[in-house]
């Protein structure tokens, strides 16, 4: 799956994350970017719930931008899914 613009899902409210998705050049690969108030404590665990969705999607060429403000492994996830599903709805 490619990226032709940049897809956002979520907001910077305290208990979220924000995602940002844009397009790379061919051959990049997936570059991930992580901001986060809680990275030194939970930095692993958000690169790890993100990787886990990007990997089952097959999404290339991309850079990934997680502005994160404490949200939860499930908050995560769904924010990471709903960027994905914009992408694929571009697309058709």
């Amino acid at each position: 799956m490619k990226v032709k613009e940049m897809v956002k899902s979520g907001s910077l409210e305290s208990s979220d994350l924000l995602v940002m998705i844009t397009p790379l050049t061919e051959g990049e690969g997936l570059k991930l970017e992580i901001n986060s108030i809680v990275k030194k404590q939970y930095g692993d665990r958000i690169r790890d719930i993100v990787m886990e969705v990007l990997n089952e999607s097959e999404l290339e060429d991309s850079l990934i931008l997680i502005q994160d403000r404490g949200a939860l492994d499930y908050a995560i996830k769904s924010r990471v899914e709903t960027a994905l599903s914009r992408i694929r709805n571009k697309e058709e």
